[in-house]
């Protein structure tokens, strides 16, 4: 073979080669129409988030999408409209898009984290089929306008670590698949029009660090199972309907630190495990609690907020709350209370409105006791 024929030869297996290469680097067909369809169900005229979506190959600098390095498959889209990234900062804007999330999400059959947040317009439902991607660990819509119900078979994705709808219209109730969810480590449902009960087994979710369920029409009563939820450190289910007493066992959670229970129709007395348990944030305000604020605070009290405002206790403000380790925020106000407020710290240095509109409470800050 002379010389040129043999360089030809090395030219035309080169090229061959890098078609092959190329073939093999971008992302398949089927994932790139996937992603088409998604992009033709959604309107963002401001910011210019998917003028990048061109060429063959997705994987490669397609705005919002990621790909697993050996399979070259889809595997994150992360498409947030309040960004620090440039192109925002360059249009002066947060981003506005509007239409619906498109089934054709569900052809991505390796995706592992889904985020679509903070549109304010898109509206629409959760595609049902979500539910049967398999490696699926983030579901993030926070900030849409995205209605319909939870999935039913939400249970099915047995790797979802963020489960994030807050700020939507999502209507029905929480799926009693929900509890199946073994990896769930931080649910956010706040501000939709969720209702019905919580689920009774709602502790069956071993890693659950957050539970967000605030402003919606939940009902029924807090489940005793919650406190099985040894890793639960925040958990908010106030602005809804719930009634019944609070759990006395939720005193006695491992690491529980915020417990906000304000604006529901719980009834009964304060369970004194509240106040010598690890909770530091304990807001109880706007609610039917009676009887008297337990006597029992100590040096394992410590409370950043501590609001019992708006219910129907009565007696005098416990002495024993002086020797409380620190209290950051106190509010008592609207209640039944009577007797001299306590001298000295956290009293020294609150306000008046903590107090006030009690039946007979007398001492610095309010007017001083006849007595």
């Amino acid at each position: 073979m002379s010389g040129v024929k043999f360089l030809q030869a090395i030219t035309v297996a080169i090229f061959i080669l890098s078609l092959t290469t190329t073939t093999v680097r971008s992302c398949p067909p089927s994932d790139r129409a996937a992603l088409l369809a998604f992009k033709a169900a959604l309107h963002e005229p401001y910011i210019g988030v998917f003028t990048s979506w061109t060429g063959a190959d997705c994987c490669h600098n397609w705005y919002g999408v990621s790909c697993d390095k050996e399979s070259r498959r889809v595997a994150d889209i992360n498409l947030r409209g309040e960004s620090e990234d440039p192109i925002y900062q360059k249009k002066h804007r947060t981003g506005y898009m509007t239409g619906y999330i498109s089934p054709s999400i569900c052809k991505l059959t390796r995706l592992s984290s889904f985020t679509v947040a903070d549109w304010k317009g898109i509206s629409g439902e959760i595609p049902r089929c979500i539910s049967s991607l398999p490696f699926l660990r983030i579901i993030d819509l926070i900030g849409n306008r995205i209605s319909g119900n939870i999935p039913t078979d939400i249970g099915r994705l047995q790797r979802l670590t963020v489960f994030n709808i807050a700020d939507n219209v999502i209507s029905g109730n929480i799926p009693p698949s929900l509890t199946n969810l073994r990896s769930l480590m931080h649910l956010d449902i706040r501000n939709n029009r969720i209702s019905g009960p919580l689920p009774n087994d709602f502790g069956r979710l071993p890693m659950l660090s957050r539970a967000l369920l605030s402003g919606n029409k939940i009902i029924g009563h807090i489940p005793d199972s919650v406190s099985r939820i040894y890793r639960l450190a925040d958990l908010d289910l106030s602005r809804n309907q719930i009634s019944g007493p609070i759990p006395e066992s939720l005193g006695k959670m491992a690491v529980l630190s915020t417990l906000n229970l304000d604006m529901n129709n719980i009834s009964g007395t304060i369970p004194i495990s509240l106040f010598n348990s690890g909770i530091s944030d304990l807001n109880l305000s706007r609610n039917a609690l009676e009887g008297n604020i337990p006597d029992v605070f100590g040096v394992r009290s410590y409370f950043t907020v501590l609001d019992l405002s708006y219910n129907h206790l009565k007696g005098p403000i416990p002495k024993s709350m002086a020797s409380a380790s620190y209290i950051g925020h106190l509010d008592l106000s609207y209640n039944h209370l009577c007797g001299k407020i306590p001298v000295g710290d956290p009293f020294d240095h609150l306000e008046a409105s903590s107090f006030v509109y009690n039946d007979c409470l007398c001492g610095k800050p309010l007017k001083a006791c006849a007595y």
